[in-house]
């Protein structure tokens, strides 16, 4: 009997001994903000020191994606996956982790088969997708509603020239309206653009179109003020003000585009939310300055009469 028990145990002890065994990683989780894909194949048990004596296959669905041949050190790639490799000089190390390009991940099921001399063994894992969203549902409104905000505000101050100063030429409203038109109609195509959700090349264009020619609004903004006031101080204090929105806003938008998960969020909002204050400051100081310069004007014409 003990004779038996001995012989079984050393049987068992032989097969574990020739079974490669794998740190236990059920699954790992990609998105869009990963360039390249890593499926992590990590050996526990790692005896081997030549890599001549190792075999690596990476499997998906069943057919080989990749494979190393230790003996003519030669790794081949398939065509569907001709991105993937493997650090060749981790082998040694247990690591026998699959690395290729975002575009050629699939979801599913990838096998990992390891052979080292006379030991084998193989793990699975499973690649997974999901998506992240590229901003908070309040930042994407706040980003929409503040450069509204300033857009309407221009359009105001439009109106408050156009109905209290008589001065201004012709070709300065018509140039004055037909950007503010312009300006506007593309802040409006960007906010269409601007759809909540994940990462993408329309929602960073909507982002820009809402952004750049609100700056240029706020710009033309302050051409009005020059227009009905001259150079007055306030005029110059709120012209810088928005310089330095400006270079803010620049710099969010910047990290904002380049960002697959919105981490500078604030930064742009935080400038958006300048710009609508500052126009809405500007509004009411172009009325403040132009209900000032009637009053001037109507006691001179009472004057005049007499």
């Amino acid at each position: 009997m003990w004779p038996l028990l001995v012989l079984l145990l050393l049987g068992l002890a032989s097969c574990v001994k020739t079974q490669l065994l794998f740190t236990t990683i059920k699954s790992v989780d990609y998105n869009i903000c990963n360039d390249t894909i890593l499926i992590p194949c990590l050996r526990t048990n790692v005896d081997e020191l030549s890599q001549k004596n190792m075999y690596v296959t990476w499997k998906f669905r069943g057919k080989t994606i990749f494979y190393y041949d230790g003996i003519k050190n030669q790794s081949v790639p398939i065509r569907n996956f001709s991105s993937a490799y493997i650090i060749l000089k981790e082998l040694l190390k247990g690591n026998a982790s699959l690395i290729m390009d975002k575009s050629q991940a699939i979801p599913g099921n990838y096998i990992c088969e390891v052979a080292e001399s006379t030991r084998v063994g193989e793990t699975t894992i499973v690649l997974k997708y999901h998506d992240v969203l590229w901003m908070s549902s309040n930042e994407h409104m706040l980003i929409i509603i503040f450069p509204m905000l300033a857009v309407l505000m221009f359009w105001g101050n439009g109106i408050v020239i156009l109905k209290y100063n008589s001065n201004i030429t012709k070709e300065k409203i018509i140039i004055l309206s037909v950007t503010g038109l312009i300006l506007s109609i593309l802040v409006i195509v960007g906010v269409i653009l601007f759809t909540p959700g994940v990462y993408s090349t329309s929602g960073t264009t909507g982002l820009g179109l809402i952004v750049v020619p609100t700056i240029i609004l706020i710009l033309c903004q302050t051409s009005m003020f020059i227009i009905v006031n001259g150079m007055h101080h306030i005029s110059i204090i709120l012209w810088a003000i928005q310089a330095l929105g400006l270079v803010i806003t620049l710099t969010g938008l910047s990290f904002s585009i380049s960002e697959c998960i919105l981490v500078h969020g604030s930064l742009l909002i935080s400038r958006l939310v300048i710009t609508a204050l500052v126009s809405l400051l500007g509004l009411v100081y172009l009325i403040f300055v132009v209900c000032s310069k009637k009053k001037t004007i109507q006691p001179n014409n009472k004057a005049l009469n007499k």
